[in-house]
C-alpha cells in the first residue's frame, strides 16, 4: 500500500510537470501567433493558433474559429468556424458561447435553431458576458426561442445596461417607453435612452429625442439629472 501511494503520488508529478512545461510552450507560442495577429500577419497565426487549438489551448481554439468565420489567414470556412467555436464552447469560453448562438440564431454554418441560440446565450450570460446578456434580453423580448417574456427581458437588459453596454440601456429605454415588463415611464425611458446616446449610440439619440416630445421641461430636468447620477454609479442600482 505504501508503495503505491508512493507510485501515485510519482504519476501526479510528473503529469504535474508535464503540464507546467505544456503550459510554459504555449505562452510562448501562443504569444507569437498573438503578435503576428496584431501585425496582420494572419497566415503565421493562424498556423501557430492551429497548432496550439490541436493541443488543447482553449483560447487558440476560440482564435481559430474565429479565423475561421471572418477568413483572416485562410478561407473562410463556417463549418471550421463551428468545430472550433463548439469545442471551445463546451469548455466553458464564453465568447465562443457567444459566437456559436450567434451562428445557431443566423443560420451561418448551421441550420437556424434558435433554441439552440438560446442556450448558448444563456450560457455565456450567466458567465457575466455583456454582448450575450442582451442578446439574450432581445431573444426573450420577442420571443425566439423562448416563450416572450419582458420581465425576463428587463432582467438581462438591466445587467447589460449596468456593465455599460449601450444596446442594453437603449433597449431599456424602450422597455420603459412601452410599459414593457415595468410601468411606462417616460422619465426613465429618456435616462436610459440619454445615457446610451452619450456614449455615441446614434440609434439612442434619435429615441431619446422622440420621447422628449411628449415630456415637459421639469420632467426632461428630473431625467437628465437621474441619467447624471447613474453615470457617477457605473450604472449600478439606477
Amino acid at each position: 500500500t505504501f508503495g503505491m501511494k508512493l507510485f501515485m503520488k510519482d504519476i501526479v508529478s510528473t503529469i504535474s510537470v508535464l503540464l507546467l512545461s505544456m503550459s510554459l510552450s504555449w505562452g510562448d507560442d501562443f504569444q507569437k501567433a498573438y503578435d503576428a495577429f496584431q501585425k496582420g500577419e494572419y497566415t503565421i497565426a493562424f498556423e501557430g493558433f492551429k497548432r496550439l487549438a490541436e493541443q488543447g489551448n482553449l483560447t487558440a481554439q476560440y482564435n481559430l474559429g474565429y479565423m475561421h468565420a471572418d477568413g483572416k489567414g485562410t478561407v473562410k470556412n463556417l463549418s471550421e468556424a463551428l468545430k472550433w467555436y463548439t469545442l471551445a464552447a463546451k469548455r466553458g469560453a464564453k465568447k465562443a458561447q457567444h459566437n456559436l448562438a450567434m451562428m445557431y440564431e443566423n443560420g451561418n454554418g448551421v441550420p437556424q435553431d434558435y433554441k439552440e441560440a438560446v442556450k448558448w446565450y444563456t450560457l455565456a450570460a450567466e458567465q457575466g458576458y455583456s454582448r450575450s446578456q442582451s442578446y439574450l434580453g432581445v431573444m426573450y423580448h420577442i420571443g425566439k426561442g423562448v416563450l416572450q417574456d419582458y420581465k425576463e427581458a428587463i432582467k438581462w437588459y438591466t445587467l447589460a445596461a449596468e456593465k455599460g453596454f449601450v444596446n442594453a440601456q437603449n433597449n431599456l429605454g424602450f422597455m420603459y417607453s412601452k410599459g414593457q415588463g415595468v410601468l411606462q415611464d417616460m422619465v426613465y425611458a429618456h435616462m436610459w435612452y440619454n445615457i446610451a446616446a452619450s456614449d455615441g449610440y446614434e440609434l439612442a439619440k434619435n429615441n431619446r429625442d422622440d420621447v422628449a416630445k411628449s415630456m415637459t421641461p421639469s420632467q426632461i430636468e428630473k431625467a437628465q439629472d437621474l441619467a447624471r447620477e447613474c453615470v457617477k454609479k457605473n450604472y449600478k442600482g439606477c
